[in-house]
């Protein structure tokens, strides 16, 4: 099986997985409970991520800065040390050690260009991040 396929067959259960437990976290779960109301969309959606992510297959067409950036003002480094360890708890149980290596080295690429944009925020984005705290 080339990995191209070995990954995509194994998204689907590594993020069914991994985001029931993000869900049930007492630190990140309340943040993701509150922002997602349609499991099965966001999971459809963040496969289509990681498949674009890992594999340049271009199936996701969104903006993962802006998304983070609607729920900024509650994220903080904590929960994003915490989606990491999740991530590589979860990756580690459930992939051969090459894949879950790569999958847990680009999330902390993303983690950290996430907290960046967070930080160093442009006006416009400032702004979308009053308007998260709003809803």
């Amino acid at each position: 099986m080339s990995k191209q396929d070995f990954l995509e067959t194994a998204l689907p259960p590594l993020l069914d997985t991994f985001y029931a437990r993000v869900r049930e976290d007492d630190l990140i779960g309340p943040v993701f409970n509150e922002a997602v109301h349609d499991w099965p969309e966001h999971l459809s959606r963040i496969a289509d991520f990681w498949s674009s992510v890992m594999l340049s297959t271009g199936r996701y067409k969104g903006n993962p800065v802006a998304r983070h950036m609607l729920h900024a003002k509650r994220l903080t480094p904590a929960m994003f040390e915490r989606w990491l360890r999740i991530w590589t708890s979860t990756t580690g149980e459930m992939l051969p050690e090459a894949h879950a290596q790569a999958l847990q080295a680009k999330a902390a690429r993303i983690a950290e260009s996430l907290q960046l944009a967070i930080l160093h925020a442009s006006p416009l984005q400032k702004a979308m991040m009053e308007r998260g705290s709003e809803g």
